[in-house]
């Protein structure tokens, strides 16, 4: 297992994140996985024996479920609270279950969902609750409030972690210019600043590359890529004309999108090289985001131990100048303004050095 610097700080992580959101499998989840607390504790064991030290879920996760059992798994299992970084999330309203007397106004209520002040207060305390945990190491915003300021939701974080009850603050799935406003802000009052990002990038869907990622670069966050198998398509196991396993996770939950005829050429393309090997297409989809410099630890699922190993080996697999030529190559993203003429601009520079 390698590991990497989060962004500019010198918190270092495994190259492989554990993602919990198979865990629980509460409501609607249950598309995604429904793991009980026994294989829970066993792929947290089998990440953390193989290397791992980082794990990440969300509070509304099965709604709450996945925090929960991944805090007894770390309880259970005795995982040293100061080698292990435990990354949750904050925006969605945690769904109470319906079968309680208060449901449907719980359910409904102001408040309880968002990036306010109040809200990040209220989600951190029962994020640690459920974790079972006095501090979390990495604090994420889910997404994009468009009611709360950014001001707001910034100075916030920072009095969380001024607190001791967080450590780092993340971002997920914003656009280019919320991260850079965000980014703005925290210089100008002297506020934590967020230090990475978690964002959709999949060899299949890389339109991440076209703004996000120069950003990231140019501002020295990490970036952890989520559903790095496009939902399960990239795992080898669907066919371009429709078939695959029943079980699957994208024949219940066809999400998040993605250009399927691109995706298809992608696994032709993936395919000679994993025979090559002896492994699966998903441990190369795998490999491929890990070639990628800017990224700092991928974040994978499991449903099964046999996934998580096949998923932890991605690491060791090397691939040529050639093998990542022809990838990149056939996930291309087309030519888009002002890309293109950036990069004209650009290399007509070049020519002059």
């Amino acid at each position: 297992m390698r590991y990497k610097k989060l962004g500019r700080t010198g918190l270092l992580v495994s190259e492989i994140c554990l993602g919990t959101m198979t865990f629980g499998g509460d409501g609607f989840w249950k598309a995604i996985g429904a793991q009980p607390q026994d294989e829970v504790n066993d792929l947290v064991k089998g990440a953390f024996d193989a290397g791992v030290n980082f794990f990440d879920t969300a509070n509304v996760y099965s709604n709450g479920v996945s925090e929960a059992m991944t805090g007894e798994a770390v309880h259970a299992l005795g995982l040293p609270r100061d080698e292990i970084v435990i990354a949750t999330k904050a925006l969605g309203r945690v769904m109470a279950p319906t079968d309680q007397p208060d449901a449907a106004r719980r359910n409904t209520a102001r408040n309880v969902n968002g990036l306010s002040r109040k809200h990040l207060f209220d989600a951190v305390d029962a994020s640690l609750k459920r974790l079972r945990l006095d501090h979390i190491d990495l604090y994420q915003v889910h997404g994009v409030d468009p009611l709360t300021p950014l001001e707001e939701t910034l100075q916030a974080l920072a009095d969380i972690v001024r607190s001791g009850r967080v450590r780092y603050i993340g971002l997920c799935n914003m656009a280019a210019w919320q991260i850079a406003k965000a980014l703005w802000i925290s210089d100008k009052l002297g506020l934590p600043r967020f230090e990475s990002a978690q964002m959709y990038y999949t060899l299949a869907g890389r339109d991440l590359e076209r703004e996000i990622v120069p950003l990231l670069q140019d501002q020295q966050l990490g970036l952890l890529p989520w559903s790095p198998l496009a939902g399960g398509l990239l795992s080898g196991k669907f066919a371009r004309e429709g078939g695959g396993p029943n079980d699957a996770r994208r024949a219940v939950f066809d999400f998040p999108p993605v250009n399927k005829d691109r995706a298809f050429d992608c696994i032709d393309a993936m395919r000679p090289i994993a025979e090559a090997r002896g492994c699966s297409v998903a441990r190369i989809a795998l490999a491929w985001l890990l070639h990628q410099p800017w990224v700092t630890s991928v974040i994978v699922g499991a449903k099964t131990r046999e996934q998580l190993d096949e998923n932890l080996q991605a690491g060791a697999v090397r691939l040529t100048a050639e093998e990542l030529a022809a990838l990149d190559r056939v996930s291309a993203l087309p030519p888009e303004y002002p890309g293109w003429m950036l990069a004209r601009q650009g290399s007509d520079r070049a020519g002059q050095v």
